[in-house]
């Protein structure tokens, strides 16, 4: 039988180390996970490939060969402008948390001003902070660069640095602060993996807003204005196939299974949409274009985005030669029958096919690809679907008020469109002073 002294000995002990318990079970502060961080940094090389060259040789493709430089000029302008207000304030406003609660459903704050708060060990998660910053800035500028589409061949230069400049500040901010950083749709549970109402609703609609502010190309309808290569234009839409992969695998963050299965859908999709647009074109117009298989490959890229991380590789086939067929009416069909001039059919494709994709992310999404994502179909959740809707209608109206008072800001200021003369003789020559030609 053991001493008085040493019972009590014992007993204090034994309470030391039950008080010590709770210590030692907290979890551990995070740590930088180097595969992880490196699937990051590839990611953001990938999303970047996707606006030089890819958008950029897509786009250009399809011009008239005196706007080809106009058009490059577009997309390499909009990837330095950016990047810049990214650094200086646009990270900060669409992924920092307002102090104001009222004022965080919409749009974060100045806290991040020229990224000062940011170390060189800073985190976010498991990965380096300044590479988060990268890849969401890989985000940032392929979405206004995709707004040019609509206008091809008739915007000054100056002013479409000015309104993708206040664009992404007024518009792409609030938008992505209200899904990804914790605002309005968030809270509400909208499911949106990889930027389907963020980055393509969001473009087409200020790309239909632009196109209809703007007006008609002179000639549209009576000239011929055929692509000029479209050599460029399949390798254009080549390089934004592989580089999709970054897009939305990459927005799993981590290199685990949602990754691969991200990615999976995602090739799934974009292989059924470019088959559907074709067959739908072939059935209609008796012939299968390329350029309606690139279109098509497109469509379905943009479509599987908001539920790419989502949705199993059924869900994926069903969402991709849906989005094939409609995004062929929505490019081909309503485009003609309303009149209006989306050069390069950027709201048909990226308008109707993010809409799309985030309607059928709210029914396709499944709880056993990833918990954060509880469908109708899968999961008897319909109410996903309403959020759904309510994340299209609020995104299409914010950016269609937005983008419409900024166009006419900075029409009044310097004029939006050439003169007459300059469109007619071609913007490459006139506004970068060269030819792709001698």
């Amino acid at each position: 039988m053991p001493s008085k002294p040493h019972a009590l000995a014992g007993s204090l002990l034994g309470l030391l180390a039950l008080l010590a318990t709770p210590a030692f079970a907290q979890t551990p502060a995070p740590s930088l996970n180097s595969g992880d961080t490196a699937w990051l940094l590839t990611s953001s090389a990938l999303v970047l490939l996707m606006t030089i060259p890819g958008l950029g040789l897509f786009y250009s493709g399809m011009v008239r060969k005196k706007n080809v430089l106009a058009t490059l000029a577009q997309s390499f302008g909009a990837t330095a402008l950016v990047s810049v207000l990214w650094m200086v304030m646009s990270y900060s406003l669409a992924f920092k948390a307002n102090s104001n609660p009222s004022l965080n459903q919409f749009i974060g704050d100045f806290s991040y001003l020229f990224l000062q708060p940011m170390k060189v060990d800073s985190l976010s998660g498991t990965i380096s902070e300044s590479v988060f910053m990268l890849f969401q800035m890989t985000f940032a500028i392929i979405t206004p660069a995709l707004i040019a589409g609509a206008f091809a061949d008739r915007m000054k230069f100056s002013a479409f640095l000015w309104f993708i400049g206040l664009w992404l500040i007024f518009v792409y901010c609030p938008i992505a602060h209200m899904v990804w950083g914790g605002g309005l749709l968030f809270t509400m549970g909208a499911l949106d993996y990889a930027g389907g109402s963020v980055v393509h609703l969001n473009a087409g609609t200020a790309a239909l807003v632009t196109c209809l502010v703007l007006g008609k190309r002179i000639g549209y309808g009576r000239e011929n204005m055929s692509p000029h290569n479209l050599v460029l234009s399949v390798i254009g839409a080549s390089l934004l196939w592989v580089g999709w992969f970054g897009f939305n695998a990459g927005s799993a963050v981590t290199a685990g299974f949602n990754a691969g299965m991200a990615a999976l859908a995602t090739q799934i999709a974009t292989a059924a949409a470019a088959l559907s647009w074709m067959f739908a074109e072939w059935a209609i117009a008796k012939k299968p274009s390329v350029l309606g298989m690139i279109s098509g490959a497109v469509a379905g890229l943009v479509a599987i985005t908001p539920a790419s991380g989502f949705v199993d590789p059924v869900g994926a086939l069903i969402i991709g030669i849906t989005a094939g067929v409609v995004c062929y009416v929505a490019a081909v069909w309503m485009k003609k029958a309303l009149g209006y001039d989306d050069s390069l059919d950027a709201w048909g494709i990226h308008g109707v096919g993010g809409a799309l994709g985030a309607i059928l992310t709210g029914a396709f999404a499944s709880s056993a690809i990833n918990p954060a994502g509880k469908g109708w179909l899968n999961d008897g959740n319909i109410g996903q679907m309403l959020i759904q809707l309510y994340d299209v209608g609020i995104t299409f109206l914010y950016c269609a008020v937005g983008t419409f008072i900024i166009l006419k800001l900075v029409d009044m200021i310097i004029g939006l469109r050439v003169s007459p003369e300059v469109e007619v003789e071609g913007l490459d020559i006139n506004l970068h002073g060269e030819t792709v030609h001698d």
